[in-house]
């Protein structure tokens, strides 16, 4: 499957996965990443992106111990193409697989992954509920408290800064804008 399609993709998601939280995750990772493909200067390859982004989680509700491992070859049965096996995999990288993030494209999808949650977690917690008037210095409060979305590791966000080379402000500041054009 070359050319994977965002409802083949999509079907594929949601045959491994039910949960709604999940699914929503799966959303606002792929919308998050068709962002960054946009703002980085890789317009014609924002549905490779956000496909990428959708599926990265594909495994996780069924297999969460072979997590970024059963993936591989769910899509590998399914003759998807590597490119996608190896950026949807990557992500999983020094947590449960040696699968380095390489491409600009793999090393968004390893930073932002956890800090969507994150701050996910700080919209939930603000008065408004709404990402659009949030701030990086509300971020960084939260993100202080290591008991505060604590599933979401601030060590591998950290790494994805150092991997795309900026600084942690930078990239919550840029995923505040990813998110605010997310549409459910």
């Amino acid at each position: 499957m070359e050319d994977m399609t965002r409802e083949e993709a999509w079907q594929l998601l949601v045959e491994f996965n039910k949960d709604e939280f999940h699914l929503e995750h799966a959303q606002v990772v792929e919308s998050t990443m068709k962002y960054f493909a946009k703002k980085l200067g890789y317009e014609g390859e924002a549905e490779f992106w956000g496909i990428v982004g959708l599926l990265h989680d594909l495994d996780f509700e069924q297999f969460p111990e072979k997590h970024c491992i059963k993936e591989q070859e769910i899509l590998r049965e399914r003759s998807v193409d590597e490119k996608i096996i190896h950026a949807v995999a990557s992500h999983g990288y020094g947590i449960t697989v040696d699968i380095k993030p390489e491409h600009e494209m793999e090393k968004i999808l390893y930073a932002v992954d956890e800090l969507t949650g994150l701050i996910g977690a700080v919209v939930i917690m603000r008065p408004s509920k709404s990402i659009q008037d949030l701030e990086v210095k509300s971020v960084k409060k939260k993100y202080k408290s290591k008991g505060f979305a604590a599933g979401c590791s601030r060590e591998v966000i950290e790494r994805g800064a150092d991997m795309l080379g900026w600084t942690l402000d930078e990239l919550i500041q840029q995923t505040i804008n990813a998110l605010k054009t997310f549409r459910p």
